[in-house]
């Protein structure tokens, strides 16, 4: 073990360039008696990755440490606080060319972390904060793992969200550690485990408490404590103190002989697939390719697994889906930087104008980040429900044990309900959520301006109308902004702000500071009708209603709108965003647009909305509600309206995937028209707020990774079909076309 290969190609290059050149930076160690404390700290970045350095430097230390005959035990540590290794690093996958060059990585990989497993003295990862991903797969091939009970100190497998599987033996040693069961809940589903959970689950096998702050830094100080009680186990697991295994107790050896079974197995192979078929609907490969991998180890033994593993990992690497989820990836990691720079002055005091589901919304994930906020309502009910509303919120989390009750408590301390504007004098923004008309909005605001100091600012949480209209009525127009918050507000990811010609930079920096506090990805759009968001989803909206006049029903056409990708049904969007709303939207937008954001008839919402059916707030709408989440079925009223209004489906055009197409041409043809117009900045950002904001489907990337990936040529040919029975709404624009006669040219590079 004097010498250990290091991981890959790159790998090997960067430890001959490296030893010649370079002292090292990422990875260093000493020695407390006889224990070698190996520590991690990428200097270039907040987190650890297994960088090609990160991982040359750890092949070198680990070659010294294990000829060192002094040292009978090692600790890996990181010194970064809130990180132990975040994961694998992206741009090493996405430098290769073939599926063979990243089966190459992985099994390089592998045999990395085959050598840590074997290795001929024990090692202990102490794991303070996030252990994702390759992070992961390298604690569990160490011999012992402590970690802190911190709330930053998090486990798990994200890869099947980048469309990839854990590549480094995480599907061979995850199931034997956990189980399958366990094992296929975390790789599926990319979850997080926390550290008191973890232990429940054989993950991890002692838990340190967090320090609080003294001397030094509370971060600080949990880390030193960390290493001194890792040090300490290293010691007592090499004087055989600590057994590395421990006698089994009754249950578990009963639920290992179960599983030995066969049949037993064979039956949770069955239903993990039927339900990842189900929630995934075919479209993402990486699932199956998971349990393909899983089951080829356990069934026929380690080396097939890990080859298996291997293959597989490259293979989805190159897929589409793979790529259009780490294009995501790399868009969310953008878009929650702040590109406008430090505020001049910092957001402390937030006042929010109505105390309805938004403006309640948004108080939650206010306080929740420990911004003092003052939530106004008309009405002392209005307060009430408000406060309720994010009560409950909060409460929720202390249930689900990510808050306790006494948090609950401090964080509920930063809210205040009121019906004057006494303390707006001192507040650095307000942000109204009051009704979508603009006679009210002028009125809030200028009874707003009255009372804030000369710095605040006013931001209007408005879905469709103009900023430049709303602050028609301000006296300082540059600091009105728009913030569109997206329903509901704690759990939709999406902000999207929106600047008038007017809007300094400095508010739109404070805006956007505001945002990533309150743990959202930010989109930066410019002013206009619908600005980039609702402009998209109208005009699907719009042609969902007419295929539902043409007889397509409620049912299928969710059908059809999922089985394409899509998170929710169309009619169901409807539902969720409210009929009166829709039908709002849909008139004031086709005043701004005309003919050409029009579809379906928009008296057919107008007379659900008459009749008391605008959606899932009301109890009715294309379906009518039970108590339950799933509790609904299809509105009879409803489908009378519809046959009221009835159109003939055009034969041509009214397949299962020509309804498909409509809905997501039309949709792709407004974004791409938004970048046209510049009212988006980049392609980035429209599938950013495409996918977080409206749910565009997430395998397909968004809607410019999709024109990409499809090519422009053979999109615009489809909606050339539809342009001939319907007319100016699927005319592709200009950049549409251009791209299509370019077909070198791509939105992504």
């Amino acid at each position: 073990m004097a010498s250990v290969r290091a991981a890959g190609v790159y790998c090997r290059f960067a430890a001959t360039k490296y030893s010649v050149f370079s002292a090292r930076t990422h990875v260093s160690y000493d020695l407390k008696d006889d224990v070698a404390v190996i520590r991690l700290n990428d200097p270039t970045s907040k987190v650890n990755t297994l960088s090609v350095q990160m991982q040359t430097e750890l092949t070198e230390v680990m070659g010294e440490v294990w000829a060192n005959e002094a040292v009978k035990s090692a600790v890996l540590i990181s010194s970064k606080p809130g990180c132990f290794i975040a994961g694998a690093d992206i741009n090493m996958i996405q430098v290769c060319q073939s599926s063979e060059e990243v089966t190459g990585l992985s099994r390089e990989g592998q045999k990395m972390f085959e050598k840590i497993e074997k290795s001929p003295i024990p090692i202990v990862a102490a794991i303070n904060g996030s252990c994702l991903g390759g992070g992961l797969e390298f604690a569990i091939a160490c011999q012992y793992r402590v970690a802190t009970k911190s709330r930053k100190t998090i486990l798990g497998t994200p890869e099947v969200m980048l469309g990839l599987l854990p590549g480094a033996g995480g599907t061979q040693r995850l199931p034997k550690m956990v189980g399958l069961p366990a094992a296929f809940d975390m790789m599926l589903t990319g979850r997080n485990i926390r550290a008191d959970k973890a232990k429940k689950m054989g993950l991890v096998h002692q838990l340190v408490d967090p320090l609080g702050p003294g001397l030094k830094p509370a971060e600080e100080r949990t880390i030193e404590y960390l290493e001194e009680v890792a040090v300490g186990v290293a010691k007592d697991i090499a004087n055989k103190k600590v057994a590395l295994t421990k006698e089994k107790g009754f249950m578990q050896k009963l639920q290992d002989t179960v599983m030995g079974l066969g049949p037993v197995r064979k039956k949770i192979y069955q239903t993990v697939q039927q339900k990842v078929q189900k929630q995934t609907k075919g479209l993402y490969p990486a699932p199956v390719k998971i349990i393909e991998s899983v089951q080829a180890g356990v069934e026929k033994g380690a080396v097939e697994g890990y080859l298996t593993e291997a293959e597989n990992f490259g293979k989805l690497a190159m897929t589409s889906e793979s790529k259009a989820l780490i294009g995501l990836y790399q868009g969310q990691v953008t878009c929650k930087k702040n590109r406008f720079g430090t505020p001049q002055k910092e957001v402390k005091r937030l006042a929010i104008l109505g105390a309805g589901l938004m403006g309640a919304g948004i108080a939650q994930v206010t306080v929740d980040k420990g911004l003092t906020t003052i939530l106004k309502d008309t009405t002392a009910e209005g307060i009430s429900r408000g406060q309720q509303q994010v009560y409950k919120g909060l409460n929720d989390k202390v249930k689900k044990k990510a808050l306790t009750s006494f948090e609950r408590d401090a964080t509920l301390s930063y809210l205040s309900g009121q019906l004057d504007y006494s303390g707006f004098q001192s507040a650095d923004m307000v942000i109204e959520a009051v009704f979508e008309d603009i006679n009210i909005k002028h009125k809030v605001l200028k009874e707003v301006e009255a009372v804030i100091p000369p710095h605040c600012i006013f931001a209007t949480n408005t879905s469709a109308l103009p900023i430049k209209d709303i602050a028609a009525a301000s006296k300082r127009p540059d600091k009105v902004i728009g913030m569109h918050y997206f329903s509901p507000v704690d759990k939709m990811q999406l902000l999207e702000i929106i600047t008038t010609d007017q809007t300094s930079k400095d508010t739109t920096a404070s805006a956007v500071s505001v945002g990533l506090k309150q743990g959202k990805i930010v989109i930066v759009v410019g002013d206009g009708p619908g600005f980039y968001t609702t402009r998209c989803v109208a005009s699907m909206v719009a042609e969902a209603l007419r295929a539902l006049q043409e007889g397509v029903g409620p049912k299928k056409l969710d059908a059809l709108t999922t089985s394409f990708g899509f998170p929710v049904g169309a009619a169901t969007l409807a539902d969720e965003v409210g009929i009166d709303v829709a039908a709002h939207v849909a008139e004031d937008l086709g005043k701004a647009f005309g003919n050409r954001i029009g579809g379906g008839n928009v008296e057919v919402l107008q007379t659900m909305v008459e009749k008391g059916f605008k959606g899932r707030k009301s109890g009715k709408g294309c379906y009518i509600y039970g108590k339950g989440k799933k509790d609904k079925h299809v509105n009879p009223d409803a489908e009378e309206i519809l046959q009221k209004y009835k159109l003939a489906a055009p034969p041509t055009v009214s397949s299962d995937s020509d309804i498909q197409y409509r809905l997501v041409s039309r949709f792709v043809n407004e974004a791409v028209m938004s970048l046209q117009e510049g009212i988006l900045g980049n392609p980035v950002e429209g599938d950013i707020g495409a996918v977080f904001g409206l749910g565009f489907p997430p395998c397909l990337g968004g809607p410019f990774r999709f024109v990409d990936s499809i090519g422009a040529d053979r999109l615009v040919g489809i909606m050339r079909r539809f342009e001939d029975v319907y007319g100016e709404q699927f005319t592709p624009c200009q950049l549409l076309l251009d791209h299509a006669k370019d077909p070198g040219r791509k939105f992504h590079k």
